[in-house]
């Protein structure tokens, strides 16, 4: 029997994870070698023997296909040699968010797949992913790093919300935040905290020009982001998760390429339009809902940057293209 082809959608799927899975191996080989907790160490082995195993079963889809492997990321792009950049509980806390990142992309991969051996793979990815999402709180808790978003009181009976001004009303006096709207806001605190530690980093190693005031803008915009957000949850007497800028060393020596910096950079903006998407739509107060909304909007214009810079540096792979039927009749 034939083996069906891939799909647009799963083509694309595997081609870039295969990219950004290739980008965390050399940023978790990084990070091991300067690792001096034992726990955290074994952490991230666990994560890297997970993105090994990934790449072993993409390279396998796209052999059967006869379908070309993308470059990706490669020792080229890691410097070994490179003093530490990050202190051990930065790399936790990072690894903690990459695994959030991982489950909605795999979550959605796994959904607009159609073959067989795509499902399976993803539904392990998903499988994997989850582990390393449970072993990174248990650590993190054992560490007393784990942040909690805010607490509430447990409601008495259920209440129907009264009237459209539960939705409109935000001028003047407020209604509070509610659960779903403080949890939004507190996890996409907790990511732009991370993206722009990472953002300071990067900035603080790059040589390259272009891409040091590519980070100042993403800097900038994760400023005005964290500022406008982390204000909504202090008038409320809600706490923010705490900035992560003081577990970045003074190392001054690029352990990663200036693409692969640059290419993490678009990675979290990719991210950060999408969570703050699914804030837009979940939450119910029209002012948090148009925040989120021009969040993305910020996150688009530097994610235009970021592609622009990308290919005036010859940095970014072609996605595969479909066939030119005008091309094909002649």
């Amino acid at each position: 029997m034939q083996q069906e082809r891939l799909t647009s959608s799963e083509i694309s799927n595997i081609w870039t994870h295969y990219i950004r899975e290739t980008m965390a191996v050399c940023i978790t080989k990084y990070m091991l070698k300067g690792i001096k907790d034992k726990e955290i160490y074994d952490f991230l082995q666990y994560a890297l023997d997970l993105s090994f195993q990934h790449i072993d079963s993409l390279t396998e889809l796209f052999k059967k296909e006869k379908f070309p492997i993308p470059k990706g990321f490669s020792k080229e792009d890691v410097n070994m040699d490179a003093p530490a950049l990050f202190t051990d509980a930065y790399c936790l806390l990072y690894m903690h968010t990459m695994t959030m990142h991982g489950m909605q992309a795999y979550g959605l991969a796994s959904s607009v797949s159609i073959r067989k051996d795509v499902r399976d793979f993803y539904g392990r990815c998903n499988q994997d992913t989850h582990d390393l999402y449970n072993k990174a709180i248990d650590l993190l808790s054992e560490k007393n790093l784990l942040e909690k978003p805010p607490l509430y009181a447990t409601p008495e009976k259920p209440v129907f919300v009264p009237d459209f001004k539960y939705v409109t009303d935000v001028f003047g006096k407020k209604r509070k935040i509610n659960t779903i709207e403080a949890g939004n806001i507190f996890f996409n605190l907790q990511k732009s905290y991370i993206a722009k530690s990472s953002f300071i980093a990067f900035k603080q190693v790059s040589r390259d020009s272009d891409v040091q005031r590519f980070l100042d803008k993403c800097i900038n915009n994760k400023n005005k982001h964290i500022a406008s957000f982390a204000s909504m949850l202090l008038k409320e007497g809600l706490h923010s998760p705490r900035p992560f800028e003081s577990e970045i060393t003074n190392s001054t020596t690029a352990p990663f390429s200036e693409k692969l910096m640059l290419f993490h950079s678009g990675f979290f903006f990719a991210a950060a339009i999408s969570y703050y998407g699914a804030a837009a739509v979940a939450c119910m107060r029209a002012d948090i809902a148009v925040l989120a909304e021009k969040a993305i909007l910020d996150d688009l214009l530097v994610y235009g940057s970021f592609g622009k810079l990308m290919i005036e540096k010859n940095w970014i792979e072609q996605p595969p293209d479909a066939d030119d039927r005008k091309v094909l009749e002649q």
